[in-house]
């Protein structure tokens, strides 16, 4: 019957998926035997899409299959890659585009997964309609499988037209288009229903059955026809076959249908419907013969109506009703479009099966920072209380006062705590760290520096080049897609600028307690030395408050110990929300994390709060009683000006270890801060590195087009070509089109005699010249102006060896002479270039128009 319409692939220009994909899998994932599968997963996926986009596919299903599976395994990476920080970029062109005189074609980039998926599958499409139109429709099996792809190519188009937008956020090339896509799936739809009509008449079912089958396809085809009207980019021969199908399915339908008539012997009704199809097939056959062939057709309807005809004549005289007033054809429609539902590939296998969607990475990484914020809290409540029971001690002067009752030795409690602090290096190490602060400060400023400069000065350059071409520069601007990276750069300010406040509290608790922090780090002489003598107080040896005071400093000592422990246990405790959230994002299609987090923090953690709390309480009150039990035992105190200067003492020395344990603590941290901070902003400048890499490519992408865009526009308007240079002799056949010549045109003069026939001349000759056609007679008046040319005048190329540019031929005397006229000079000329018009013989006037003297040709502006 017709010819069915096929879709164009469309190609893509070449993509790593491994270094970018590689190096988020390095990032994220501890080396370790994970790590490695997913680096050969990502290996795979590379391959994958080499075969499937890197080499022409044969129009077979085996190469549909690789198509599907690469699709598919689209849809599962898709949420568990950050696409939009790797800044890959996807380049394709469109395929209804056929380029232009300077090559090139109408192509995009975006760095967006879902454009990937979306014009993958427009391949998919694309190829099941080629593999469909590959069929043999002549037997059973190749109809089912036509329909098939047929149907498949039309849920594939339909699936773009429905999410396209939303996967681009952005206008798509013209054969992604939702109105383009759209009727890419009305033609597909029609063309399967048209193969369920073959099939049914193949099998011979009941007329009635094809007819409304060809009846719908009909309706098909003119929806399809409607749509493909405002379609500009399809290919021209689209068009008139869908208007000769939809004349030649509504010429079956008919045919169909009278020998309905026929058997309820309604012969006036048949012959109608016979002629109606005649005049079908008849419109199909005068107006797009050149696409369709309705000869099978056209003489089967014939013969059915000049049998039709005789039979009414000769016996049954049925009147024969208008068309309008037939019954209406009946519809049936066996096809739709195929649903596109993930996998689409029954052999589909996702190679990055084990890792988790982003959406629940993201989840675990809020859920691990709720963690994290909870068992600080309980451990920084802990150590709290550890540093106010220390503070109150030390003002108390506790225990050393219990241990100085001698009043002249060194207390116990002092010499433990110089040893500690001589033991972690003392004033020394301290200082080397505090030393080292500002360097590793320094080093992390610089480095977000540096990320945050790269990214001004490719958004400079992105803004300075906007600023030139204006609309045509219609990439995405790159303050817009910078703004995370600098919320996140502007995050790390702040964490900076906060570490320098923490540091510099810590530099004044340094000041503060040095004087006392280097006499710890003294010998016991040296430090016995230091501490002012008091008068013995031998005789609270055996008091009663003494002994409460050291039950009750026993059991804060007890307590203390109790925290540590806790310390420990809030430490070690460990869950993974990962098996949680993906069951909430597979029944729910979302992830409530702060819900489910917290309920998890408060089952893990709820019995350590509430023993946190318990030790905290059992604290306050043992401080309390230690407080009033010291006032008793300073009231029993021989109180004398040197107790008073020795107790000061001792109460500096515990508060300057306290602080020396303290201030350790927190350089050390302040170090590792640093030290972990500096990875991360390192992968943050890579990121920036990454994306103003992938915007620089992108840029000299959209350069180099738009260059080649400018260079095609024309560099003058189109104007009227004046009506003189419009009788130039046509160029021969085979050679470029010559440049428009000004010919001077005389008054009409007699014509003379008739030229005699040339002489014979060599092969050589012949060859090299093309035949001088007759000049036409000059007319008196010339003729009207005609509108621009179709196509740029002149050579069509630049002049290079093999075409010739033109130039004025000079003229010269022909010495083959015959008879009384002189034969016009040839010039020699390349092969396949027009001849121009010889010159007149010596002395004679000009009878034919002839090219001006010293008047060079005019080249119209490309």
């Amino acid at each position: 019957m017709a010819t069915f319409i096929s879709v164009p692939l469309k190609k893509s220009s070449e993509v790593d998926l491994v270094k970018p994909l590689s190096k988020f899998v390095t990032s994220t994932y501890p080396p370790g035997e994970e790590q490695t599968e997913y680096l050969r997963a990502v290996e795979e996926l590379n391959k994958l899409r080499k075969s499937a986009l890197g080499r022409p596919l044969d129009k077979h299903e085996s190469s549909l299959e690789i198509l599907l599976r690469y699709y598919d395994q689209l849809c599962a990476i898709e949420p568990k890659f950050p696409f939009t920080e790797l800044c890959l970029t996807f380049t394709w062109k469109d395929a209804f585009d056929k380029g232009s005189l300077f090559g090139g074609s109408v192509k995009l980039a975006l760095a967006s997964v879902g454009y990937e998926k979306t014009c993958v599958l427009f391949n998919v499409g694309a190829l099941a309609s080629q593999i469909a139109a590959e069929q043999n429709l002549d037997n059973d099996e190749g109809l089912k499988t036509a329909a098939k792809f047929y149907q498949l190519a039309s849920g594939a188009f339909a699936h773009i037209k429905d999410t396209v937008l939303s996967a681009l956020n952005r206008e798509p090339t013209m054969d992604i288009s939702p109105e383009t896509v759209g009727t890419l799936s009305q033609i597909m739809l029609s063309q399967a229903q048209e193969v369920f009509v073959l099939k049914a008449t193949a099998d011979k079912m009941k007329d009635a059955i094809v007819a409304k089958l060809a009846n719908q396809a009909a309706d098909y085809y003119g929806d399809a026809f409607k749509q493909c009207q405002y379609r500009e980019n399809l290919p021209k021969e689209v068009l008139p076959v869908l208007a000769a199908k939809h004349c030649m399915m509504q010429a079956t339908a008919e045919l169909h249908q009278s020998a309905l008539a026929n058997q309820k012997k309604k012969f006036g009704e048949e012959i109608a419907r016979l002629q109606h199809a005649t005049e079908l097939v008849k419109t199909a056959a005068s107006r797009y013969d050149e696409y369709v062939n309705v000869k099978d057709l056209s003489d089967k309807i014939s013969r059915a109506l000049t049998a039709a005809k005789k039979d009414n004549d000769f016996i049954y005289h049925d009147r024969v009703p208008e068309v309008k007033d037939l019954e209406h054809i009946g519809k049936a429609s066996l096809v739709k479009a195929t649903a596109i539902q993930t996998p689409v590939s029954q052999k589909f296998t996702d190679l990055f099966e084990k890792m988790v969607p982003m959406a629940v990475q993201q989840s675990v990484s809020a859920a691990n920072s709720r963690k994290a914020d909870t068992v600080n809290r309980l451990i920084g409540s802990m150590r709290e209380a550890t540093n106010l029971c220390n503070g109150v001690l030390a003002s108390l002067n506790l225990p050393a006062a219990l241990e100085d009752l001698s009043g002249d030795a060194v207390p116990q409690s002092i010499l433990e705590k110089s040893r500690a602090v001589v033991q972690q290096g003392g004033l020394q190490s301290i200082e080397q760290l505090i030393k080292d602060l500002p360097e590793l400060l320094q080093r992390n400023r610089e480095i977000l520096d540096e990320s945050l400069k790269i990214l001004d000065d490719e958004e400079a350059t992105d803004n300075e080049l906007r600023g030139k071409f204006n609309q045509r520069w219609n990439r995405t601007p790159s303050g817009d897609l910078y703004k995370p990276l600098r919320a996140e750069g502007n995050n790390f300010c702040n964490i900076l600028d906060k570490a320098v406040q923490a540091d510099q509290v810590v530099r004044e608790r340094y000041t503060a307690h040095c004087e006392m922090i280097t006499l710890l780090c003294k010998s016991e002489s040296e430090l016995s030395a230091a501490i002012p003598s008091a008068n013995p107080a031998k005789t609270l040896q055996g008091s009663e408050v003494v002994n409460v005071l050291r039950a009750q400093l026993a059991q804060l000592d007890e307590v203390k110990r109790e925290r540590e422990v806790l310390e420990g246990e809030v430490k070690s405790v460990t869950f993974d929300m990962t098996a949680k959230f993906l069951t909430a994002l597979a029944q729910d299609g979302a992830i409530n994390e702060e819900a489910l987090t917290t309920s998890e923090l408060d089952t893990r953690y709820g019995s350590h709060t509430q023993r946190v709390q318990q030790n905290l309480r059992r604290q306050e009150e043992l401080l309390s009683q230690i407080q009033v039990s010291h006032q008793e035992f300073s009231a029993l105190k021989q109180s004398n000006s040197e107790a008073n200067n020795r107790e000061e003492v001792l109460k500096k020395l515990a508060s300057a270890h306290d602080s020396y344990i303290e201030i350790s603590s927190n350089i050390k941290e302040g170090t590792k801060f640093y030290n972990d901070l500096t990875e991360i902003l390192l992968k943050f400048q890579n990121k920036c590195s990454d994306i103003v890499f992938a915007r620089k490519t992108e840029r000299d992408e959209l350069l180099k087009e738009l260059q080649q865009s400018i260079a095609r526009e024309p560099s003058a308007p189109s104007f009227n070509v004046p009506s003189y240079q419009s009788n130039t002799p046509a160029p021969a056949s085979g050679g470029p089109t010559p440049a428009p010549r000004t010919v001077f045109q005389p008054q009409a003069k007699p014509q003379p005699p008739a030229r005699p026939p040339p002489p014979n001349i060599t092969p050589q000759a012949a060859s090299s010249s093309a035949p001088v056609s007759t000049p036409m007679a000059p007319s008196s008046t010339n003729p009207p102006p005609v509108g621009p040319p179709s196509q740029a005048q002149g050579p069509p190329y630049p002049t290079y060896q093999g075409y010739p540019g033109y130039y004025q031929i000079p003229m010269a005397y022909n010495p083959y002479a015959y008879g009384q006229f002189n034969m016009p000079y040839m010039p020699y000329q390349a092969q396949g270039q027009a001849g121009y018009p010889g010159a007149p013989p010596a002395q004679q006037p000009y009878p034919y128009p002839q090219q001006p003297p010293q008047q060079q040709p005019y080249y119209p502006q490309q």
